[in-house]
């Protein structure tokens, strides 16, 4: 298909390590799943946390109740780092016209509808990471990982060649 519509996603989604433990997420969603995707869109990977100047491996962060992005161990104030990845990002959506992000759900920068609470026990709260924030604001649409079979189909839809209903 020429020219397809770019959507951004998490890199560790596509097998990148680049998660904070120097690993990726290529295990979140299926080959088949993800192929499919690539047929209809132009898949434009970033990494917020990279792009923002933290390197990999890295310290797990989660945001804290005040708001702040903060390092599991050290306790380190990572949130200028997260910002500064957020709105790369959301200038490389603005620049590529992308309209959907798939990011990985859960994380500080990426978790959309759902992040971890910041207390490093696992609990998961409401809310969104700050890269899904800045996307949202620019009135990008912003999924986790496992809606992205809904994504295929919505498209498809879209071509005409699948009834949703």
């Amino acid at each position: 298909m020429k020219n397809k519509p770019k959507i951004l996603i998490s890199a560790c989604l596509l097998g990148e390590n680049c998660k904070y433990n120097g690993g990726n997420n290529a295990d979140a969603i299926s080959a088949d799943t993800l192929d499919k995707l690539d047929q209809i869109y132009e898949l434009v990977a970033v990494c917020p946390e990279y792009l923002g100047g933290l390197t990999t491996p890295r310290e797990p962060a989660e945001i804290c109740s005040n708001g702040r992005v903060m390092t599991k161990f050290s306790g380190r104030d990572v949130t200028r780092e997260f910002l500064s990845g957020a709105q790369i990002c959301a200038d490389i959506a603005r620049k590529n016209d992308c309209k959907i992000a798939v990011l990985k759900e859960r994380s500080p920068s990426c978790g959309s509808g759902e992040i971890y609470d910041g207390s490093f026990t696992g609990r998961i709260v409401s809310g969104d990471g700050l890269t899904t924030s800045a996307l949202k604001k620019l009135g990008v649409r912003v999924v986790g990982e496992s809606a992205l079979l809904e994504l295929n189909l919505e498209k498809e839809a879209q071509n005409g060649q699948v009834d949703k209903h």
